[in-house]
């Protein structure tokens, strides 16, 4: 136990004259901001952890990582082709708007000279001015617009041409298999050697990406300003050109509805924004990793379905973990339609791939459970002087004094850290679970604090089950960042969620994923109402999360538990964290220290 506390507090007093470091896998895979030494493909950095003795031979794995060290090997053509197909895009699209400007001008000259409304009753015989006038047939608003906007598009394909075709994209994987199989280690493995090969990678998983659609769809929706902009500089250039001021504002419209037009679908607009660079533009070939792919709800099945299938039409390689084969992601049936075109584009970018051993290997790395050494458990007087004497060392080897702090939350909010001490913080599992909270929150926790202490969490209940989903979706982040959790429970971990005498956990509600719409509300009360505001956003959003998506989602809590307790996981905590990332960052920056290419 001393050794595990002078590791993490010896980290903490950073030295200022070190060594080039190099970052490993826990669980033999370091997440997120990991990156191979010798930038070693995934299956031979699999088997040379096999080689050390830290990984346990699998087949199915070994099987996995042969996959996904083709593919790695296929990306370096697939980038030099993208960027060329993307240089292309670029003069294409430069060429295609200088012409459908030079169109729209000379359609203005035509109406300048006399336009086709004066020219039609210049036509009339005096014996037809003499006949009553018919009534004008009713046109739907827009219509007219609608074909003008089509027949100058098909225009500009004959003077332009079509759009450049993309290159064919090596086939991705979508890794599927039981809890602690690891399905999320070789993913990351592939995801660290493509440091340096591919321009734009993004790693996410399920939580963080829900949570960027509903911003990205947010920013969209609220782009007010940017739209006035848009139309000032419309107005401004129409202003300057040499027609009637009817011809000016028909050309204003004209431009306003082919913005709108652009508009319409918003996934596609969001999904174009997902991997560009800080321009907005994507210049070479693109990766999305995707951590444990469900669809709890109406939303996640449109949004994943509209934006997933964008970023595969549109050349993305996706690598992708679930619990479940594809086919069975959404055995509730919501927007069949919908979610049957998503499975097709998936097969046809995707290889399926199975990790068909049942075994956790969290479990079975993680031994006996009496090193479990920062989970205190029952809630007596003993474990909770235990619990609390272990704060009190972590915050004075911190080094500071213990002060709230307020953390920036997404979508404008704001969460206190009562106890928190440079990297480390102590909350109660109320206040983190007790009240409306959600991932957007446990995120901002997991960023700020190396080192989180959760006391008094109880066995899991019918009772509180809103809190349950809570803690599990807590336990997701805290995992996902790789942050040290020391707990203080009521019950041993693989009774957490074995229910009480109140009765199982079960038919619990989906897991929270909150955003703001129209007048400050959040996602979950959009839910409670069943509707949204105008804004766009789909209505009718349902829980229909089933019992037995809810049974993944406990064991693999509990899996996460037990793996946070190992000695290789909180030897990672000091590499992978962003708290060091960041710290090691401003050292470099300050001591020009070169960093591994």
């Amino acid at each position: 136990m001393k050794n595990l506390y002078s590791l993490l507090s010896s980290r903490i007093c950073i030295t200022r004259h070190r060594k080039l470091r190099t970052a490993g896998f826990h669980l033999c895979c370091d997440r997120r901001n990991s990156t191979l030494s010798v930038r070693q493909g995934p299956l031979s950095y699999y088997r040379s952890l096999i080689d050390q003795g830290k990984l346990k031979h699998d087949s199915y794995q070994e099987n996995i990582a042969l996959e996904l060290e083709n593919l790695h090997g296929r990306l370096v053509q697939y980038e030099e082709d993208m960027e060329q197909y993307h240089s292309n895009l670029a003069k294409w699209e430069e060429a295609r708007e200088t012409e459908r400007r030079r169109l729209l001008l000379e359609e203005a000259q035509m109406k300048q000279e006399g336009g086709e409304l004066t020219k039609a009753k210049k036509r009339l015989s005096f014996f037809q001015r003499l006949m009553p006038a018919r009534k004008s047939v009713s046109v739907e608003p827009g219509v007219g617009k609608w074909v003008s906007y089509l027949n100058r598009e098909r225009k500009l394909d004959s003077l332009v041409g079509k759009r450049p075709i993309a290159p064919q994209a090596p086939k991705g994987l979508y890794i599927y298999g039981h809890v602690g199989s690891g399905k999320t280690m070789l993913m990351d493995m592939f995801y660290a050697a493509t440091v340096g090969v591919v321009q734009h990678r993004r790693r996410l998983h399920f939580h963080e990406a829900m949570l960027q659609i509903h911003d990205l769809m947010h920013k969209i929706w609220k782009s007010q300003e940017i739209e006035a902009s848009q139309q000032s500089n419309i107005l401004k250039w129409a202003m300057n050109l040499p027609f009637d001021i009817k011809i000016k504002e028909w050309l204003v419209e004209e431009e306003r509805y082919k913005q709108e037009m652009n508009m319409k679908n918003i996934l596609p607009a969001v999904a174009d924004k997902f991997l560009a660079d800080g321009q907005g533009r994507r210049k070479g070939a693109s990766i999305l990793c995707f951590d444990e792919i469900q669809t709890v709800d109406v939303f996640a099945v449109v949004a994943l379905s509209g934006i997933v299938s964008r970023l595969l039409d549109t050349g993305t390689v996706l690598v992708a973990t679930s619990n479940r084969h594809p086919t069975d992601l959404n055995q509730d049936g919501m927007q069949k339609e919908i979610f049957q075109d998503f499975l097709t584009r998936l097969e046809q970018h995707c290889d399926n791939v199975l990790i068909g051993n049942e075994i956790d290997y969290r479990r079975v790395i993680a031994g006996s459970p009496t090193d479990q050494i920062h989970y205190f458990w029952p809630l007596d007087r003993t474990r909770t002087m235990e619990f609390d004497n272990m704060w009190e060392k972590v915050a004075r080897e911190a080094g500071g004094m213990v002060v709230p702090r307020s953390l920036q939350v997404m979508f404008g909010r704001t969460l206190e850290a009562k106890q928190s001490c440079d990297g480390v913080a102590r909350f109660t599992f109320d206040y983190l679970c007790g009240q409306p909270t959600g991932a957007a929150d446990y995120i901002a926790i997991a960023k700020a604090f190396h080192t989180v202490f959760i006391s008094d969490i109880p066995v899991m209940s019918m009772r509180i089950r809103d809190k349950a989903r809570r803690f599990i979706t807590l336990v997701d982040e805290l995992y996902n960042h790789h942050c040290r959790l020391v707990c203080s429970a009521a019950a041993s971990m693989d009774d957490l969620f074995q229910g009480t005498e109140e009765g199982t956990l079960f038919d619990l509600e989906s897991f929270q994923f909150e955003t703001e719409t129209e007048d400050t509300k959040l996602r979950r009360d959009v839910l409670s109402q069943g509707s949204v505001s105008s804004g766009g956003a789909p209505s009718s959003i349902v829980s229909l999360l089933s019992g037995q998506e809810e049974m993944f989602a406990f064991r693999r809590a509990v899996s996460r538990l037990i793996e946070m307790q190992t000695a290789i996981y909180l030897e990672g905590v000091s590499r992978i964290h962003p708290y060091f990332q960041h710290n090691d960052q401003q050292l470099d920056d300050s001591h020009g220290v070169l960093q591994p290419n």
